[in-house]
C-alpha cells in the first residue's frame, strides 16, 4: 500500500480453474474480457504468478493462510484445514472488517478439532471456522449431487427452486444440464453435452447469483469497512453456459493444443499415468476440445460481464475510491495441452494463474510486473505473519500487498508448488502407497524442475521451450542445472516456516528472557 492509502475495503475475487492465458490482458487472441482487462489497465498485472498447489482445495488453503501446503496440511480437496490455523478472514475480522464469502471456498470443517475444543459447529464461531474464517454470507461450492443435498442444504439450489426451477436438485437439472436437438435433457457431466445451452436463464445462473449476492453484501455495509471474498465457481466444469454465452465462441476460436507426439515417447511414468486418466484421454481428442473449449471461453466472458456489472455498482456507490480489488484464480486448466485434461500437473496452463491488483490510492495504473519477479499468491495475498501490518485509513490490515505498489520487496528468485496425488487413479496405476504419491516444483525465471518421490525428475527450459514440450529431466547434459535447482528446493525446505503458532517476535522475546538476569540458566558452572 502507499503511505497515504485511502483503502478501507477489500474485494477479493477468485475464479475457479481459470487459465492465465485465457484473458485478453494476458494475450489470448480471441477471448473477450474487456472488464477484467480494464482492471489490469487501472492496476498492476503480475505476469508470472504461481499457485502453491494446482488443485482447488490446497491452493485456496495456501491463499487463505499464507502457508505452503506442507505447512497447513490440507493437501487435497477434502482434507480439513486445522481449526487452530488462522486465516486471512480471521485477521481482517480482528482488524475491524466484516469478512464474508460469497461462492466457493472448498474449506472442509475440522469437526474433530472443534469437538476437541468444545466448539459447536452450529454456533457463530463454529460456522466461521467451517468457512475458513469467513462469514458464510452465501457459500456455494458448486457440484451439487443428490447425496450432497441429503447431507446439507445449498443456498444456490434453494434459490433456484424458489425461482421456479422445479426439481430437488435444481442445480443439476437446470444449471448443469441442457436440451439436445431431440428435446431430451442431457447432463453436462458428459463432455459431449458442453456445447448445449444450459437450461437455467442467465439471470439465474451461478455467476449472476454470486454477483447479486455480492452486491447485497456491499449494500448492507454502508460506510463500515469490509472484506468480501467473491469466489466464482466458473469456468470450472461442468462446462456448460447459459445463453447467450453458450454459442458466443465456436471451433474457430479454439487455439491449437500445446502438445507433440514426442511427449508420448519414453514418457515420464507419473506423466504417463495421468495421461491415462479418462479426462486426459478425452481432451486428447480434437473433437472434445472443439466442443468444450468454446463453452469454457463463454463462461469466462460471462464472469467478465458480471465483473463489469459489479464494478459499475461500486462506482455508483462511491466504493471504487476506497476499495482494493484483487483478481486471481485457484489454478488453471490443461484443456488437452500435453495430452492432459483437468489440472494437477505442474505445466504452465495448470500451475500459472492471473493476478491483478487495483489499489485506488496508487498514483499510477496499468503497470505490470516483469516475468523475473515471481511473487506467488502465497506471498502476495496472505502474508499475514510474513510482512509487517499496514495501516490503511485508520485500521490495521493483515493483508500485506507489498509488490503491488510502493517500495518493492526483495525479488523472489524461485516459486514453489506441491502436489499430493494420493487421491488419483494415477497413484494406483503406479503402485504407490498413500504417502508416496508426492511431487514438488521449483521454478526460476528460466528453469522448471519437478521432483516426484521415487521417480526421475522432469526439467523444462522455459526460455527456449516455453510450451514445455521437451523434458530434459533425464538428459545427462543438464545434470548441473538439475543439481542447482535441487539445491534451491533443499534450501526452500530448510527455510520454510513451520513454526505455525508462534510469531518470530515471540521467539526473540523468549531468547532475550533466557539470557536476562533472573532468567532461566542452563549449564552454568
Amino acid at each position: 500500500m502507499t503511505a497515504n492509502s485511502t483503502v478501507r475495503n477489500i474485494l477479493f475475487i477468485m475464479c475457479d480453474q481459470l487459465r492465465r492465458d485465457y484473458l485478453g490482458c494476458y494475450g489470448h487472441p480471441r477471448i473477450r474480457t474487456p472488464h477484467i482487462d480494464a482492471l489490469a489497465g487501472r492496476g498492476t498485472r503480475f505476469t508470472r504468478c504461481y499457485v502453491q498447489a494446482p488443485v482447488c482445495g490446497p491452493s485456496r488453503m495456501s491463499t487463505y493462510t499464507g502457508r505452503y501446503v506442507a505447512s497447513h496440511g490440507a493437501t487435497w480437496n477434502f482434507v480439513p484445514l486445522s481449526v487452530e490455523t488462522p486465516t486471512l478472514g480471521d485477521y481482517l475480522q480482528k482488524a475491524g472488517l466484516r469478512t464474508a464469502v460469497v461462492g466457493k471456498t472448498h474449506v472442509v470443517p475440522n469437526l474433530g478439532g472443534m469437538a476437541r475444543l468444545n466448539i459447536d459447529p452450529a454456533s457463530a464461531q463454529g460456522a466461521r471456522l467451517a468457512q475458513g474464517g469467513f462469514e458464510p454470507y452465501a457459500r456455494h461450492d458448486g457440484v451439487i449431487t443428490d447425496a450432497w443435498l441429503k447431507r446439507k442444504p445449498n443456498a444456490y439450489n434453494d434459490y433456484l427452486r424458489k425461482s421456479g426451477y422445479d426439481a430437488v436438485n435444481a442445480w443439476h437439472e437446470f444449471a448443469a444440464s441442457g436440451v439436445d436437438e431431440t428435446g431430451r435433457v442431457q447432463s453436462a457431466w458428459k463432455l459431449r453435452n458442453s456445447r448445449l445451452k444450459a437450461r437455467v436463464e442467465e439471470r439465474h445462473s451461478e455467476t449472476a447469483w454470486s454477483t447479486d449476492r455480492a452486491m447485497d453484501f456491499i449494500r448492507e455495509q454502508g460506510d463500515n469497512p469490509w472484506c468480501l471474498h467473491l469466489s466464482y465457481i466458473k469456468p470450472h466444469w461442468p462446462y456448460i453456459a447459459p445463453a447467450p454465452y453458450h454459442d458466443m465462441y465456436s471451433e474457430k476460436d479454439v487455439a491449437a493444443p500445446m502438445r507433440v507426439d514426442a511427449e508420448k515417447v519414453d514418457a515420464h511414468p507419473v506423466y504417463q499415468a495421468f495421461r491415462d486418466h479418462a479426462e486426459s484421454r478425452a481432451f486428447s481428442r480434437n473433437e472434445v476440445r472443439n466442443s468444450v473449449i468454446p463453452s469454457y471461453m463463454g463462461l469466462i466472458s460471462q464472469v467478465d460481464d458480471h465483473i463489469g456489472r459489479l464494478t459499475r455498482f461500486l462506482e455508483d456507490a462511491g466504493r471504487l475510491k476506497d476499495t482494493l480489488i484483487v483478481f486471481t484464480s485457484d489454478h488453471g486448466d490443461l484443456l488437452g495441452d500435453h495430452w492432459l485434461g483437468e489440472k494437477e500437473m505442474f505445466y504452465e496452463p495448470s500451475v500459472g494463474v492471473p493476478l491483478i491488483m487495483v489499489d485506488p490510492s496508487a498514483s499510477k495504473g496499468g503497470t505490470w510486473i516483469h516475468p523475473s519477479w515471481k511473487r506467488s499468491i502465497y506471498s502476495l495475498l496472505s502474508s499475514t505473519r510474513l510482512g509487517s501490518l499496514k495501516t490503511i485509513s485508520g485500521w490495521k490490515a493483515s493483508l500485506s500487498c507489498r509488490g503491488c505498489c510502493g517500495d518493492a520487496p526483495p525479488l523472489r528468485e524461485a516459486a514453489f508448488s506441491e502436489l499430493d496425488y494420493a487421491f488419483y487413479p494415477a497413484r494406483s496405476a503406479l503402485g504407490l502407497g498413500p504417502n508416496e504419491a508426492r511431487a514438488e516444483m521449483v521454478c526460476t525465471e528460466r528453469w522448471k524442475l519437478i521432483l516426484y518421490a521415487g521417480f526421475p525428475p522432469q526439467l523444462f527450459d522455459l526460455r527456449s521451450d516455453p510450451a514445455e514440450l521437451r523434458d530434459l529431466g533425464r538428459d545427462p547434459a543438464f545434470a548441473p542445472v538439475r543439481a542447482e535447482l535441487l539445491e534451491r528446493l533443499t534450501g526452500w525446505h530448510a527455510a520454510r516456516r513451520n513454526r505455525c503458532h508462534m510469531a518470530d517476535r515471540e521467539v526473540d522475546a523468549w531468547l532475550a528472557h533466557r539470557t536476562e538476569p533472573g532468567g532461566v540458566e542452563i549449564g552454568e558452572w
